[in-house]
Parts: structure tokens; sequence; C-alpha cells
């Protein structure tokens, strides 16, 4: 599969809506049962990009978008603002097919650009082919929560993986109070 990677914009908004509706409709991924609104998707992406967390999109040759990804705050206390949780959603014709295991390289890379030294994926319902994609980019198992969720008539286990970003726990962040452009 042929694709291309960057930054996302309002323009893709719509098709983030209809990709992250079929994964609460009929995935474990995210614990919502009520897809967002258009409007609410565009809340929410705004909220991330405006704190200047990257957001990114996979696109065929075509023009049809395939996935997404973004990074936000794990949490909003201080001590935590080295930190990024991820997010990738996909297509159901993209998964199995890199695309997933692309979007995630390219924004641990961004991430660690910016400055931030760790970066946590919380996995919901366990999800195998997840937990693969993040084995595969260098995530550890970090924690296991047993039936946090109730969806699709059955309890759900969250899983938590970390990695490394730069150099880590190595050293004290620098003078700066926010990695990136955050504020």
């Amino acid at each position: 599969m042929s694709f291309v990677i960057r930054t996302a914009d309002l323009g893709d908004i719509a098709a983030f809506t209809e990709i992250y509706r079929e994964s609460v409709l009929n995935g474990v991924a995210s614990y919502e049962v009520d897809p967002p609104s258009l409007d609410e998707m565009g809340t929410r992406f705004k909220a991330i990009t405006d704190k200047g967390y990257p957001y990114i999109v996979a696109i065929e040759q075509t023009g049809l978008i395939l996935g997404y990804a973004y990074a936000s705050a794990f949490r909003t206390r201080p001590a935590y603002r080295w930190l990024v949780e991820d997010s990738v959603y996909l297509a159901p014709e993209a998964r199995g097919k890199g695309v997933g295991k692309a979007l995630l390289a390219e924004l641990i890379r961004r991430c660690t650009e910016l400055g931030f030294r760790q970066m946590v994926a919380v996995i919901g319902g366990a999800h195998p082919a997840s937990i693969a994609v993040h084995s595969a980019a260098g995530f550890e198992h970090s924690g296991r929560m047993t039936a946090t969720g109730f969806k699709h008539g059955r309890w759900l286990d969250t899983v938590f993986m970390q990695r490394a970003l730069g150099e880590g726990a190595g050293t004290e962040p620098s003078g700066q109070d926010y990695p990136g452009t955050m504020a």
C-alpha cells in the first residue's frame, strides 16, 4: 500500500470523524460508545493542535485518508509535561498493511524532536494488534488494568505500554517550561 504522511489540517476532520465513528461503533480501542459529531471532532483537533502537539494523517495517492495519529497530554499536572500519550486510528481497509506502524513511527519522531521524553500507549480492550504495533516500535508493557470498560457486551482490559523518547530519563530536561511549543 502506497501512502504519504503529512501534518493534519481542519480539512481532514470529516474523514477523521468517519474513521473514529467506525472505531467507536465496532471496536474497543476507544471506550466511547457514542461517536462524536463533526463539530466535536473539530473542537478536539483544535484543542490538541493549538497546544502544539503533533497531529498527522496517512493518505493514499488517490487522496483517500487511511488513518491518523496524534499525541496529547497524558495528564495535565505540570510534572507530566514531558510525557505524551499516542492515539492511532485506521480506516478498516488500512488495517494490517503497515499504515499504523508508519504513523506511530512518525509520531514518535515528531514528539522526540519537540523534546518529549516519554510516550505512553493506553490500549483499550488490550487489542493484540495494537500491542504488537507498539511492541515493534519499542514500547514495553508497563501495566494492565482488568475489566476497566464494558462495551459490546463484555468487560475490557486496558494495557499500558511505554517507551522513552530521545534521552528519556537519562538526563534532566532543559530549562524550558514545556517541550516543543506547549504553553
